[in-house]
Parts: C-alpha cells; sequence; structure tokens
C-alpha cells in the first residue's frame, strides 16, 4: 500500500545564499523581519518550518520569487547575538510549495512531501561508488567526517549529506534537490563533484604559479579578492576593509596620513577580528576617519557685525574688541593669517571665558574648552602610545575631533594650574601646541603622523603670570583683564545679570525692578571683588526671596531699593568711606597689593618692644616680602639721626613686623616703602596717615621702584574708601589706564625717593 504524502501549512523561511537538505544539521543566522516572524510562528508550530531558496537577493521577496521545492526543518535551538538571531535545524523531508501566500508579515507555505523515487539497486549501487570515489579524492573537510559520509549506505540520505557538506554552487544544489529520481540525483552529485575537482586542482596550480612571481602587495590584492569572491557566494555585504578604504580615500587626507592610514588598514585585514589588535587599529583607523582635515568654517566678514555682536554679549573691555577686530582685518585683506594665540589675564569673575564664546560667535566659528586645571600628566595633551587597548589620543586631539573643524576657537582655561610630576611636564608639551612655527605640525603620540593646528584660533585665561613657564609666556600675547568699577558693575549688572537670574526664578520686569540705587547699594555693601560673581549671587538671592513673596501671594510686584536692600540680604558685609578707615595709628600703614583675585589693601603693624636687636617677621610672608622689610630696616637705621631717632635704639629694642591675615600667604615687589614708613612711624612715634594707601618697592639708598597692577590697585583703594594714593614716579604714565570715574576720586601722588613718602604719610615728619 503506498503512504500518502504528507501536506502541512507551514511558514517559509526564505534563504539568500543557502540550501537545506533532509538529513542535515545546519546553523545560520537569521536577521530580516520577515525571516523573524516566521520563526515565532514556527515556534507556535512544533518548530517546524518550510526553508527555501530565494531567486534573487531581495529584502523583502515576495511570494513568487521563492523556489517551490525546499525542505520541511525542525528548529532544534535559537540563541539571540545581537540584533541577529542564530539558529539550528535539522532537515525532515523534502517538499513541493504548491501555493506560497503573505500573512501577518511573513510568507506561509502549502507544503506536500516530495519523496525520493527509487531506481535499481544496481544502478543506485553504482552511482554511490563513483560519488562516494570522488568524495575521497577531493579531501575536503575532517578526514573522520569524510570517512562518515562513506559508510552511509542509503544513496538518497548519501546525496543529502553530501551535497550539504560539499563547496559546489547553490544553483546546482537547488537542482540536486528538486530531482526526485535518485539515479539522477546521484549523477548531478557525481557531476557536481567532478566540477569541484577540476576547480581544486586549478586552483592549486594558479597558486603555486602564482606563489612563485607576484609580490607582497600583487599577493594581498589576490586574497582579498578571493575573500571577496566568497562572501560574494555567501551573500554577505560587501568587506568592512573596503568600506573603510573607500572612506579614507574621499577624506582627502595629507599623504602622510592616507599613506599611514591605508598601510594599518592593510594590517587590520590580515588580522582576525577576534585579535585584540584587530580592536586598537580599528579604533586608530576610526580617529582618522572622526577628525576634521579639511573642513572649516567661514569667518564673518563684516567687521561692523563683529564688533556688534562683541558689545552685545560684553561691556567695556575694548582691547579685547580691538584686538579680534584687528585679527579679521588683516585676515580680510591677505586671505592668510596664523592665528593669534591670546592670553586673557584678570583676576576671577571678570568674564575671560565668556569673552572667548563671544569672540567664537563673533566670528562665526565652532567653540571648544579644555580646562587645564590641575592637569599634571603630559599624555593629556600629547596622547598615549598605541600600545595596549585603552590607549587613545591626547585632549587636544579630543576636543578638535568634537569641534568638527580645523579652525574653532579653542579655549585653554586656566593655563597658569598646570602642574609637573613624575609622568611629565604638561606646560612643556603644550609648546608645541601654542607655537605658531610648530603647530602646523602637532604630533600627537596616538595619530603618529602632524595635525595641523595653524588654523586654530587658541584663547588661553589665566588669573596669575607667575606660575606660568616663560617659555610658554612667550608664545602668546598676553591680554591683562583689571578688574570692573562699581559704575562698570552696576552697568553689567542691568544689562546680563538681572535679566539673567530673574529669567531663571521665572521673574519678568512687571514682577521685579531693580533700581540703579539699589544696584550700587549691593555692589558697596555686600561685595569685595574684582569682577561680578559675588554680586550675580547676591542678586540670585533677591530674586529667591522675592520669588517666594510673589508664590505665596504677598505681593504681585516689588521693587528692590537702596532702602529695603537689607530686607532682602541682611545687614551689608563691607564697610565703606571713612567708617573703614579709622583714626591715624603709630607702626601701622596701609599699602596696595596686586594678588591672583585682583586687588587689594594690605595694612602692615611694627611693633618696637625691649630686646636684643632681633626682626621677627609673621603673617605667612614670602621670600620677596622678608627682602623688602630687612631693607627697609636698615634703610632707617643708616638714615636714623635724620629723622631723629637713636641709633642704639636697634640694639636695644626687638623689631616685630605683622602682616593680618597670617593664614594667607603674601609675596610681591611692592611692600617696601609701606614697610619702610611703619618702622619710621613705629621708632618715631608719629602717627601714619589712615586715609593714604601706598605701593612701591624701596633700595637701600631710598629710591622708590616702579611697580605693576596699578590700575587693579587703584581699584582697590576705592573700595576701600581710600582717597590718596602714593605710586613710583615712574608709574605715573600708567595712571592713564585707570577709567576715569575713578581717576577723579582719586588723588595721586607720585614719589622718586622714600623721604617724599615718609612727608606725605607720617604726620609731623
Amino acid at each position: 500500500m503506498t503512504q500518502q504524502p504528507i501536506t502541512e501549512i507551514l511558514p517559509v523561511l526564505p534563504m539568500r545564499a543557502q540550501v537545506v537538505f533532509p538529513d542535515a544539521t545546519v546553523s545560520f543566522d537569521v536577521g530580516r523581519d520577515l525571516s523573524l516572524a516566521a520563526l515565532e510562528s514556527a515556534g507556535a508550530r512544533d518548530s517546524r518550518i518550510f526553508i527555501t531558496r530565494q531567486r534573487s537577493g531581495e529584502e523583502d521577496p515576495a511570494p513568487g520569487d521563492l523556489f517551490e521545492v525546499g525542505t520541511v526543518a525542525a528548529v532544534r535551538q535559537t540563541v539571540h547575538i545581537g540584533n541577529r538571531t542564530r539558529i539550528t535545524a535539522e532537515g525532515l523531508y523534502r517538499a513541493r510549495a504548491r501555493e506560497f501566500r503573505m500573512r501577518d508579515g511573513f510568507v506561509y507555505a502549502f507544503a506536500e512531501e516530495l519523496a525520493p523515487v527509487r531506481g535499481s539497486e544496481a544502478e543506485e549501487e553504482a552511482g554511490l561508488r563513483v560519488a562516494k570515489e570522488l568524495v575521497r579524492e577531493l579531501k575536503t573537510g575532517d578526514e573522520k567526517e569524510t570517512e562518515a559520509l562513506i559508510s552511509i549506505g542509503d544513496a538518497d540520505v548519501f546525496v543529502n549529506l553530501c551535497a550539504q557538506r560539499s563547496r559546489i554552487k547553490d544553483v546546482l544544489k537547488q537542482r540536486i534537490l528538486e530531482e526526485p529520481f535518485v539515479p539522477a540525483r546521484l549523477q548531478a552529485l557525481c557531476e557536481s563533484l567532478a566540477g569541484e575537482m577540476e576547480i581544486a586542482e586549478l586552483e592549486r596550480k594558479i597558486a603555486q604559479d602564482v606563489r612563485k612571481n607576484i609580490d607582497r602587495s600583487q599577493k594581498e590584492y589576490f586574497l582579498r579578492e578571493q575573500l571577496k569572491a566568497i562572501h560574494a557566494e555567501l551573500g554577505d555585504d560587501a568587506q568592512e576593509g573596503d568600506k573603510l578604504r573607500e572612506r579614507l580615500l574621499s577624506k582627502h587626507l595629507p599623504a602622510e596620513t592616507e599613506e599611514k592610514a591605508l598601510a594599518e588598514l592593510a594590517r587590520m585585514e590580515r588580522m582576525p577580528s577576534s585579535s585584540p589588535e584587530y580592536t586598537v587599529i580599528r579604533n586608530y583607523l576610526d580617529w582618522i576617519l572622526d577628525l576634521p582635515w579639511t573642513e572649516e568654517t567661514t569667518d564673518t566678514e563684516a567687521l561692523a557685525d563683529v564688533e556688534k555682536m562683541l558689545d552685545e554679549d560684553h561691556y567695556g573691555l575694548e582691547k579685547i574688541k580691538e584686538r579680534v577686530v584687528e585679527y579679521l582685518a588683516v585676515l580680510k585683506l591677505t586671505g592668510t593669517l596664523k592665528a593669534p594665540i591670546l592670553c586673557l589675564v584678570g583676576p576671577p569673575g571678570v568674564g575671560k571665558t565668556s569673552i572667548a564664546k563671544s569672540v567664537a560667535r563673533a566670528l562665526g566659528r565652532k567653540f571648544v574648552r579644555m580646562s587645564l586645571g590641575g592637569l599634571k600628566d603630559e599624555a593629556e595633551i600629547r596622547g598615549h602610545r598605541r600600545t595596549y587597548i585603552g590607549s587613545m589620543p591626547g585632549r587636544i586631539i579630543y576636543e578638535m575631533k568634537s569641534a568638527g573643524v580645523v579652525n574653532p576657537v579653542f579655549l585653554l582655561d586656566e593655563v597658569d594650574k598646570i602642574s609637573a610630576d613624575l609622568r611629565g611636564d604638561p606646560s612643556s608639551a603644550l609648546l608645541e601646541v601654542l607655537d605658531p612655527e610648530q603647530n602646523f605640525s602637532f604630533r600627537d603620540r596616538y595619530l603618529e603622523v602632524p595635525y595641523d593646528l595653524s588654523k586654530v584660533m587658541f584663547i588661553a585665561t589665566a588669573n596669575t603670570l607667575d606660575t606660568i613657564p616663560m617659555p610658554l609666556r612667550d608664545r602668546m600675547e598676553i591680554i591683562e583683564l583689571a578688574g570692573y568699577t562699581p559704575q562698570e558693575k552696576e552697568e553689567i549688572a542691568r544689562r546680563y545679570l538681572v535679566p539673567k537670574k530673574c529669567a531663571e526664578c521665572g521673574l519678568d520686569e512687571e514682577k521685579i525692578r531693580f533700581t540703579q540705587g539699589a544696584l550700587l547699594a549691593m555692589i558697596e555693601g555686600y561685595t569685595m571683588e574684582a569682577g561680578v560673581r559675588a554680586l550675580e549671587r547676591a542678586i540670585g538671592a533677591v530674586c529667591r526671596k522675592a520669588a517666594v513673596k510673589i508664590a505665596k501671594g504677598e505681593a504681585r510686584s516689588l521693587s528692590v531699593t537702596k532702602q529695603n536692600l537689607e530686607s532682602f540680604l541682611g545687614a551689608k558685609r563691607f564697610l565703606r568711606e571713612e567708617s573703614m578707615l579709622g583714626r591715624d595709628e603709630v607702626g601701622t600703614a596701609t599699602g596696595l597689593a596686586w594678588t591672583a583675585v585682583g586687588g587689594t589693601t594690605l595694612s602692615i603693624e611694627v611693633s618696637a618692644m625691649q630686646g636684643k636687636g632681633e626682626i621677627l617677621l609673621t603673617g605667612k610672608l614670602g621670600d620677596v616680602m622678608k627682602e623688602s622689610a630687612r631693607a627697609a630696616i636698615s634703610y632707617i637705621r643708616s638714615h636714623a639721626e635724620k629723622y631723629g631717632i637713636d641709633e642704639s635704639e636697634f640694639e636695644k629694642k626687638d623689631i616685630h613686623i605683622h602682616v593680618p591675615e597670617g593664614a594667607t600667604p603674601k609675596d610681591g615687589p611692592s611692600a617696601g616703602i609701606t614697610m619702610a614708613t611703619a618702622i619710621l612711624s613705629a621708632f618715631t612715634g608719629k602717627p601714619v596717615r589712615r586715609d593714604v594707601a601706598m605701593t612701591g618697592e624701596i633700595t637701600l639708598r631710598g629710591k622708590v621702584l616702579p611697580i605693576g597692577g596699578l590700575k587693579e590697585k587703584a581699584l582697590a583703594a576705592n573700595r576701600a574708601g581710600i582717597r590718596d594714593i602714593i605710586i613710583p614716579e615712574e608709574n605715573k604714565k600708567d595712571v592713564e589706564e585707570i577709567p576715569a570715574p575713578i581717576r577723579k576720586q582719586l588723588h595721586f601722588i607720585c614719589v622718586s625717593e622714600v623721604d617724599e613718602v615718609f612727608r606725605s604719610a607720617v604726620t609731623g615728619v
């Protein structure tokens, strides 16, 4: 009795480049939505699925694109790997699809079993022997597997397993699968295996001939072509190496960089993808491709537009604005210009960082910022060598990648706070970055090829120049920013700070208003700084308290005035004018000093007491101030008679010089005349005027030497309510740099000899 063929309705798994036979177990990846939907349906149907081959390589094949003859298989295992799914399936029997239909996002078929048609026993045995002999001669695969295959006695099963593991083309495999007559299947298999033998023999002959004559590059090309052919047969996408090579060539890299990148790519292609070095090289090529080499932005051409944008963002700061406009003017006339390296030096809160952002906006360039505060490792600048998996470029190259163009505005913030240790000196590494004669070929250790930084506009910021090494300072154009006057602070608060803080607190002009008197009172009574950070915090505190009152319904709108300011901020923190000055005292003089946070007043106290002529210095003084103190004492001793002092007093009395706020380090060459004045007052008993401040260094001959930072010191004196300032004669020219409103409130006494200082500051001399 003839067994009826099996007919099933099964989901279809279309294969682009593989034929699955009955009796064989195969593993392959599935990633298309069509296939995944079929697998999901198969899971609900005893994991049985109809596997057939596509007629073309379409991503979403229609039912008409599929071969009717395929294999009914059972899905034995499913493993999810990333966005793909690997399945293992066992072929059960051949089947012919009587009809294909599309449903629920996948194709299903009415599959009818295609049973083998047997020939005579002698005919099958003859074909089987020939096929087994061809398998022995081919010598493909593992020897044990070959022997196991040859030991199979059933001709139909042998054809299925042999065709599955052989390298014959899929077209021939499909023909063998579709043939129902077993002797014909054996003949087709033998013909395919014979063809494979001819190809294998030809491959060996070609390989032997080519190996004798081709050089290294030709050999690599030959191997690549072979791999390409293999990938094409398997239906894989184009090789990753070809895509990378195409991208590298289209990037228009410099010649040296392109040569290096292509050499690294060739190395990568010869490595297995599982090799750690493969990942290192791939990351390197990604960096080469992601970095900008020719991409750049176009600078703003209209100088008036640049000036307008700078004025919108910042009040005052004329030197900076003038320098940027000069740069653009020269660039416009010449077409090429090495980017300047500006260094903005000034106390905190004066707007150094925001100036750099404004410059980028005005020029129409990208802006990147790199903070150098606390940087100790030289590799942060030059990068790490590619000797381990975690190596990477330095911060310079990293920020250039972030910018995406070769001509950004690059801010090197806090350049004065770089330090050095056993890992190198970052400030020395910056020399190559900031030197216009070198930075066109900056070499990062990771890239190992020159990178052009000459089009970058570097802007550095610092609080002080003292800690910046001289070679690094020599590469930069120094622009000093002094603190703001009360009038400038009031203007900045009105234009920028008040709108900013009101917006942060959800307030507008109808809900809160600051009068001019309130802003000036806030500046004078609640801040003692060169910049505007404390002022910004004070405005923020007022806005928050106002927001609470409005949110509670206690008021619809508020007006902040000088009279009600204390209700928002409490009692004044700083006293001004005469209340701070007090009365004239013996042995106490007021000096002016420059610090990293701006100018400040410095009170110096001297006490002469019975002793053995010892000198005691306290107040955490630096070496320079200690030397100034000894020079001042020596001058007073050498001219004791001139000032009515008994010289023997210096042998009978100890001199104690103290600068209050002992926890704060103090140093600098500008306290000499202040110390000399306080010492003279202590030994003569004549008081020093408290409404006079002074700055200048003293020599043993009584000369007064010039100082720096006069503008900052003048602003500090003005904040303290002092009106008379004694300055060296040689600093008279610097008075013009002080803002006119401050100059009008101060009286400058220019001196060249210390005697002039004493006459102006000590009562009765």
